[in-house]
């Protein structure tokens, strides 16, 4: 892979089945390692969702990054998106990607009538949290998170 890109480069489309292999290579970057199969299972599943939207950022033709986003209507807030996933490749960041994906999905959000974005992250990735509030996220909120195995 190539050095980073500039951010005029960096194109933003919606994801297709044909990325699953570069998702899935990306999704291990991000701490969530994953095969093509199962990527491609899991597009299946979300693409078509209208209340989930998965961006790509990509540069000659090669996906560098990708944001999954959803819709939450909750009795206790008013509409939500949440960035589910988030990563740029390794040697590609800082170079904007992670900007126009999150630009591109709050608009698409605000067309969906959100009131709110949110953001989990893990509480050692400090360098998500400060490209995270230059984007505009302020710390609200540092919880625990529960897990069980079905």
């Amino acid at each position: 892979m190539a050095g980073p890109a500039s951010q005029s480069e960096i194109k933003i489309r919606r994801a297709r089945g044909t990325d699953a292999t570069r998702l899935a290579v990306l999704s291990g970057e991000l701490g969530y390692p994953t095969t093509t199969t199962e990527m491609t299972g899991r597009l299946r599943r979300v693409l078509p969702k209208p209340d989930h939207i998965v961006l790509v950022a990509e540069t000659n033709r090669e996906v560098i990054g990708w944001l999954h986003l959803s819709l939450y209507y909750l009795l206790e807030s008013p509409s939500l998106a949440e960035v589910n996933g988030l990563i740029v490749g390794e040697g590609q960041r800082s170079a904007g990607a992670g900007a126009k994906l999150l630009a591109a999905a709050e608009a698409w959000a605000r067309k969906k009538k959100c009131a709110l974005m949110m953001v989990r992250s893990n509480v050692i990735r400090e360098r998500a949290h400060a490209f995270y509030e230059r984007q505009g996220f302020e710390h609200f909120k540092t919880s625990k998170v529960f897990r069980k195995t079905l």
